[in-house]
This record gives C-alpha cells, sequence and structure tokens, in this order.
C-alpha cells in the first residue's frame, strides 16, 4: 500500500492530491529562483529566469483558481519529487567555479524543473478533461503551455551560446 492510499480512493481525490503536489512545487520553485537568478551571469538567461518567476506567480494563481473551481481547499502537500531536483540543482550549482559553466548547470537544472512540470501540468489537464472539468483543464494548460516555451527559451539559451561558452 502507497503512502497515500488511505486519502485517495477516487479519480477525483487523486487529482486534488496532484494540484496540492505542483502548488508545492511551484511555491518552492518561486522560493529558489532568485537563487538562481543571482548566480547567473548571462544577462539573457538572468533575464529569462526574472521573467519566470513572474511566470510561475501566475502558474500559483492559476492553480489557486483550479482549487476553487473544482471546490477543494487550496493546500500543498509535499512532494520529495521537486525537492530532490532543487537540492541537486543548488548542490550543482554551488560547486562551479567557472561561470560560464555555472550557466550552462543554471540551464540544466532549470530545464530539471520544467519537465517535471510538465509531466504534473499534462497529466492533470488530461485528468481534469476525464473528470469533465473543462475549466480546470482550461487553466492547467495555460501553465502547461507555458512551461513549454520556458524549456524551449532554455534549449535555445544553451543551443544559442551559453553551452559553446562553456565547452
Amino acid at each position: 500500500m502507497g503512502l497515500f492510499s488511505k486519502d485517495i480512493k477516487t479519480m477525483d481525490d487523486l487529482f486534488v492530491h496532484q494540484l496540492q503536489d505542483i502548488y508545492y512545487a511551484e511555491k518552492q520553485i518561486h522560493k529558489a529562483l532568485p537563487k538562481m537568478i543571482e548566480k547567473a551571469t548571462d544577462p539573457t538567461l538572468k533575464q529569462g529566469l526574472t521573467a519566470h518567476r513572474t511566470e510561475t506567480e501566475g502558474h500559483i494563481a492559476r492553480l489557486e483558481q483550479v482549487f476553487k473551481q473544482h471546490g477543494a481547499e487550496v493546500k500543498a502537500v509535499d512532494c520529495p519529487a521537486i525537492d530532490g531536483i532543487l537540492k541537486e540543482a543548488d548542490e550543482v550549482v554551488g560547486e562551479v567555479a567557472d561561470k560560464r559553466v555555472l550557466d550552462a548547470a543554471i540551464v540544466a537544472a532549470a530545464q530539471a524543473v520544467e519537465h517535471y512540470e510538465i509531466t504534473r501540468y499534462g497529466t492533470l489537464t488530461a485528468w481534469a478533461k476525464q473528470l469533465g472539468r473543462e475549466d480546470c483543464a482550461a487553466l492547467l494548460q495555460q501553465n502547461l503551455d507555458e512551461e513549454h516555451a520556458a524549456d524551449e527559451k532554455l534549449t535555445k539559451l544553451a543551443e544559442t551560446g551559453i553551452n559553446r561558452k562553456a565547452a
């Protein structure tokens, strides 16, 4: 039996639990971004991370709206996955002395975060549709689209300069 099996009996319970998970994750990401912004040396990377922090505030607000529309309490549950991703990012970034290599490490860490969010939002969007909650699905899809766009921007930054400078 899983850790949450007594609390999760229905697809609706699972949906709400995953909402709580990504809500926690977004809040942790919002807290972690200033440190990444501070350490970044590439101006475009710094600007992109700053813009994404603002975007993350919108993700949090949309999630709060989904909770309300779905009739669920706005609540976060610990997410060991994002905690691990952020801890690893902090450790790697803290170990890099060369500023150009540091920027490449920051991009890689940010993409690991984005990929986690993409998996969660993709699943939640599909589940919301399955539960007949097109209103919730539309909000979750907006977050998913923004996470995909952030990942694409990070890839472009890496491929058009940051990785080359680091090498």
